[in-house]
């Protein structure tokens, strides 16, 4: 028997979670069951006020956030705030597999951490993002995973392919579109529907946004030369409740084709069971990987001016939040990588 413990249960990312292990076929099965579910503001409250749609486990009591509460379980998933993670990983025993869904042992740099989160850095741990070359090795040996940010993940799928055959360098620009639920679930004026819908509007524009140096750290990590990447970020809040759709344009070496690039992708992706590289001319959807851990890419060139420009769709709370976080948990306790993990959206 294998058993969870979930920080952060009533977020959005919490209860993402909670409904990829309801699937799970371990926790079907009984191998796998849940343990704590913490919150801080919720705390005395039933799950099911909070996530209805968890009907299972809707009368689970909410409890305090605290080490004493998460220990026992094999696994804790931490669904919290940045920043909050390193004191209650210190808490837990060498042997408990530690997934942290916050930012707080995502970046090598220290210096990058403190200029963006502002204070200091708690240390690195591995990547989980399985994609990226090297990655499964890692995940497989370790009790401890740091899941990438919603935005790194689709603007780092899009370019990985690229970066780690040396095609691209430099300067890149990406712009990602997200649904408000990355914002997380807290009451604020800005994400209200009255002000969301039928508007799009850019925020921390210019390098401000924190998943800056997530992106070049992944970038730069698998070029085979060592080569800098310079990369220009732009967030856009759209009026969608979840979902990223990513564009990336980098320069390209003259005379590289269209075709040569397709083919890259297609290659590097060959075995990858959450990515999907869309024929020539056919371009990603959000609603076609929501409740997914998929990623849908399209490539494209502009022959013109060498330019690569790549798009690509995911569910920002599956593929890049919890999704991320049980594949990665899959990995780590040798468990198959694709299980309780969904590739079918629901359509219309």
């Amino acid at each position: 028997m294998t058993t969870i413990a979930v920080a952060g249960a009533t977020g959005y990312a919490g209860t993402e979670i909670l409904r990829l292990i309801l699937g799970h076929p371990a926790y079907q099965s009984g191998q796998l069951s849940i343990h704590a579910l913490t919150g801080s503001s919720s705390v005395g409250d039933r799950l099911g006020q909070h996530a209805p749609h968890l009907v299972p486990l809707a009368d689970r009591e909410i409890l305090a956030t605290t080490a004493e509460n998460l220990q026992g379980a094999d696994v804790v998933f931490l669904a919290l705030p940045h920043g909050h993670s390193g004191p209650l990983a210190e808490a837990l025993g060498p042997d408990t597999l530690v997934i942290d869904c916050a930012a707080d042992f995502r970046l090598r740099s220290a210096s990058e951490w403190e200029h963006y989160y502002g204070s200091k850095h708690a240390g690195t741990w591995p990547y989980g993002l399985p994609e990226i070359p090297g990655a499964r090795q890692q995940l497989a040996t370790t009790r401890r995973v740091a899941v990438p940010g919603c935005f790194p993940t689709g603007a780092t799928l899009a370019l990985l392919p690229a970066a780690h055959s040396g095609l691209i360098s430099g300067r890149v620009t990406v712009t990602s579109f997200t649904g408000v639920s990355g914002a997380g679930k807290k009451a604020a004026v800005q994400f209200l529907g009255a002000e969301t819908m039928g508007d799009a509007v850019a925020y921390n524009v210019a390098g401000r946004h924190r998943h800056t140096p997530e992106i070049t750290q992944n970038l730069q990590g698998v070029h085979p030369d060592g080569q800098e990447f310079a990369i220009t970020f732009t967030p856009v809040l759209a009026p969608m409740a979840r979902g990223i759709l990513t564009t990336a344009q980098a320069a390209l070496p003259a005379g590289t084709t269209a075709e040569m690039v397709q083919a890259t992708y297609e290659q590097f992706y060959a075995d990858e069971p959450f990515v999907h590289v869309l024929p020539a001319g056919i371009q990603p959807h959000v609603k076609n990987v929501v409740g997914t851990n998929m990623c849908h890419l399209a490539v494209a060139v502009d022959e013109r001016t060498s330019t690569l420009v790549v798009t690509s769709a995911i569910d920002n709370l599956t593929k890049g939040t919890a999704g991320g976080a049980v594949q990665s948990m899959n990995i780590a306790l040798g468990w198959e990588e694709t299980a309780g993990l969904p590739t079918i959206a629901a359509a219309p």
